[in-house]
């Protein structure tokens, strides 16, 4: 029995005590946060849970084997490298770090130790991205020719990252494991109409083979929306968690390219118009899918699918889409910039 640590109880702890509760193999044992209101409601839902406001005293605990970080992202490095070094294994809420040298230091200091280091990038665990992933790993869709996601609401602002670091981060995630590819460039734009930091911001990812990948995030939109197109020389495929049933719709879509009978330059495009299928989804909630690979990983000794290193991937687009959008949407090239894996 895997027994845990949940340091934060805002806006994310309770998903995770409440899904740890609940799955087969984990324990939720102590919950740690500065606010004693929270820390009340708690121990009014989960009686057996104990609570602290501090979080070295939980993280210094040996009937603790693991530990899961719910907090601002400023504090996710000083908090997991304690957790590592008292020989816990770490689960942080994304992104993983604040930087890309902190990441380096947590993949560094979990091997040195043999611990598990995990980020949550929850929606990589969602039915709707395993089934788009099953679709390329059999090679369905083709070659993929481009990723477009759009992920805009109203709200809800963050005061110590930007909607890149806020939002975007999900679809870099998704886009780090559906592709699998390493990106060679970052464009970014982006724009402040409240606060200190860009509430609308646009990230361009080139990769070789004329992959393009592009990221739409928004705290400004009156809408919601989670949509996701990926393109494939063979089929589409269009993805919209926010759907109650056909979250994902494979499309027997695209152009065909053939010899120009008029011209030795030239190709002649057609356009292949199939049928739409929309495949049965697995409706398991993401979280809990992580919670227990987390488990597994511990139990097994395995490497998590959204290990540390696939953080680290992440900020580093993350830092670069930073930079080009200090500068104007120059292009920032990742080698350059610290590198991509």
């Amino acid at each position: 029995m895997l027994r845990l640590g949940v340091i934060g109880y805002g806006y994310w702890g309770p998903n995770l005590v409440r899904n740890f509760s609940s799955i087969q193999g984990a324990t939720v044992t102590s919950v740690c946060d500065i606010d004693e209101r929270r820390l009340q409601s708690i121990q009014a839902e989960y009686p057996s849970v104990t609570t602290t406001r501090d979080a070295t005293s939980l993280i210094d605990r040996t009937d603790i084997d693991a530990v899961a970080i719910a907090t601002p992202v400023s504090t996710h490095f000083s908090l997991a490298l304690a957790a590592l070094r008292a020989g816990k294994h770490v689960l942080v809420e994304k992104p993983l770090t604040a930087s890309s040298e902190e990441a380096l230091r947590l993949i560094d200091e979990a091997a040195k130790r043999k611990l598990v280091l995990m980020v949550d990038h929850t929606f990589v665990y969602s039915g709707t991205v395993r089934s788009v992933r099953e679709f390329i790993s059999n090679d369905y869709i083709g070659d993929i020719t481009y990723y477009d996601a759009v992920r805009v609401n109203l709200g809800l602002f963050r005061h110590d990252v930007n909607v890149l670091w806020d939002l975007a981060v999900h679809d870099l995630s998704i886009m780090d494991y559906l592709l699998a590819q390493q990106p060679c460039t970052v464009s970014a734009t982006g724009a402040c109409h409240a606060g200190e930091t860009e509430n609308i911001a646009y990230i361009t990812v080139f990769f070789e083979d004329n992959l393009i990948a592009h990221v739409h995030a928004n705290w400004l939109a009156p809408v919601k929306i989670r949509h996701t197109l990926l393109g494939g020389t063979l089929r589409m495929i269009v993805c919209n968690d926010l759907e109650p049933v056909e979250k994902v719709k494979v499309y027997d879509s695209g152009i065909e390219l053939s010899e120009d009978p008029d011209s030795t330059r030239r190709m002649r495009i057609g356009y292949r118009i199939g049928n739409m299928w929309a495949p049965p989804v697995d409706d398991t909630e993401a979280l809990r899918t992580e919670a227990l690979h987390f488990v597994d990983c511990i139990s097994k000794g395995t490497r998590p699918i959204t290990d540390g290193h696939a953080g680290l991937r992440v900020i580093r687009i993350l830092e670069a889409a930073t930079k080009s959008i200090a500068q104007q949407g120059a292009p920032v090239d990742l080698a350059h910039n610290g590198g991509y894996t």
